[in-house]
């Protein structure tokens, strides 16, 4: 089973696909970051997000999707921007038949780190050990998609057993 972490964001979202194998280990399949320019108009932007994201998905296919909740302390502007790539990415996860799960920040964090107030660090730290990396997948954005991926494959697995 593969899943596709999705960090949202209209500057940098961040992509991250990991498997779980048959006996419950997680391997790394791919991360990276779809980069827009501050200087492109909001309609271009939402327009690389998706073709960037559907060209990820025709490449690895992915069984199935997490996406990061929305979280905003003060600024509604940098929400409102971040709510439409959201739109975007569901969008286009949606057109190629993904199940997709959304997953508060909180959750993430208590998913990977086993605490839910985790920082940065702590986070990435424990994305390096549970994927078997020599190093902490950068940028930002990517290892943070790469969370929501492990996440999103946990959730998936207890959500099984539950309905078993």
């Amino acid at each position: 089973m593969i899943s596709l972490g999705i960090d949202p964001g209209t500057a940098s979202l961040g992509y991250g696909l990991v498997q779980e194998l048959p006996n419950g280990t997680l391997q790394l399949v791919d991360y990276g970051v779809i980069r827009t320019a501050a200087d492109w108009s909001m309609a271009t932007r939402l327009q690389k997000i998706y073709d960037e994201l559907r060209g990820v998905i025709a490449a690895h296919r992915p069984d199935r999707a997490g996406v990061e909740e929305l979280f905003f302390a003060r600024n509604v502007s940098t929400a409102i921007s971040v709510a439409q790539a959201r739109g975007v990415v569901l969008l286009a996860l949606h057109g190629a038949g993904l199940p997709i799960a959304e997953h508060k920040p909180n959750a993430v964090k208590m998913a990977v780190c086993g605490y839910g107030g985790a920082d940065k660090a702590q986070m990435q730290e424990m994305v390096r050990l549970l994927l078997g990396l020599e190093k902490t997948p950068r940028p930002d954005d990517a290892a943070d998609a790469l969370a929501v991926a492990i996440t999103d494959l946990h959730s998936y697995r207890l959500h099984s057993l539950e309905l078993a």
